[in-house]
């Protein structure tokens, strides 16, 4: 173990010096171990495998700084880390900003099977009026229960805690709301059926 100590510390003079051959055996000591390091954080190990070339030539040109033998595997994961933090910071914000995009074209599309769809002479506008003002006709609870569970998207356990009633009620007047609007709506169940899914999202 001390001879080891002895060549890790003789190597990292030479490293400190500019010597290429220093610097090439601690890449091979250390390099695999980056690459492993990274992995468990971006899954990707061609990735990973640029992340560690990324470090060690940080490593190189920044050799002065390094004050220790065991500073150089201290720089090299550090540098690892926050390379790896900054790329799941990226593909989070490119993932928020698909998902938006994806939820926008998905409205565009279904407004635009809505508006193609013949209603005899009334419009999508008209139709949208009519599907909102038939919910506000449902009894009190039973619309307080329909608005909830449809546009605010919450489930039947948060309704039930918020209205202190059981599960089983909000169940049987989300059941009801549905029955009532389908009676009330027949005429325009594919409206309707459209409005339900869209506010399902």
């Amino acid at each position: 173990m001390k001879d080891i100590q002895n060549e890790d510390f003789f190597k990292f003079l030479l490293f400190k010096e500019g010597n290429e051959a220093a610097f090439e055996f601690f890449f091979y000591k250390f390099h695999s171990h980056i690459v492993g390091f990274s992995m468990q954080f971006i899954h990707d190990e061609n990735e990973a495998k640029g992340i560690a070339q990324e470090a060690f030539l940080n490593l190189w040109n920044q050799k002065e700084k390094i004050e220790t033998v065991n500073g150089i595997s201290s720089f090299l994961y550090a540098y690892a880390k926050s390379k790896c933090l900054n790329i799941i910071r990226h593909q989070k914000v490119k993932a928020k900003y698909a998902n938006k995009t994806l939820d926008k074209k998905e409205q565009n599309l279904h407004q635009e099977i809505l508006q193609s769809l013949q209603f005899d002479s009334l419009t999508f506008s008209e139709l949208e009026t009519l599907v909102f003002n038939s919910i506000e006709e449902l009894p009190e609870k039973t619309k307080e229960i329909f608005k909830r569970k449809r546009f605010e998207k919450k489930k039947n356990q948060e309704i039930a805690a918020e209205m202190n009633i059981s599960i089983k009620t909000v169940e049987a007047h989300f059941s009801n709301a549905i029955k009532v609007l389908r009676q009330k709506l027949a005429d325009y169940l594919p409206i309707f059926l459209f409005f339900l899914h869209f506010f399902q999202k």
